[in-house]
């Protein structure tokens, strides 16, 4: 955990993000929270994410979803050096 990210303001939001029950409650509580853009900017990195874990290249990334080359670089060096945050929820949801 980056030592940076940790404060009460931090912790509030994500314990009212475990409070959340349902795609629809998600809906509801990101649109109030975020911009329009932010959020398809967050669901676009984490397609990045699936899609660098399938072994897709940065040009189909690209194509496909839009990404920058930068976002994709960075997305990959978060798979590759960061918490491991986006395998614990790729292996959740590979679970269901």
């Amino acid at each position: 955990m980056n030592k940076k990210l940790k404060n009460e303001a931090v912790d509030s939001l994500f314990d009212a993000v475990l409070t959340l029950q349902t795609k629809e409650e998600c809906y509801s509580f990101f649109e109030d929270l975020c911009t329009v853009n932010e959020l398809l900017s967050l669901s676009q990195r984490f397609e990045v994410a699936s899609m660098l874990r399938d072994k897709k290249t940065y040009l189909e990334i690209a194509e496909q979803t839009g990404a920058s080359t930068a976002t994709i670089s960075r997305v990959n060096r978060s798979l590759n050096y960061g918490s491991d945050g986006y395998e614990l929820v790729f292996s959740r949801l590979n679970q269901k």
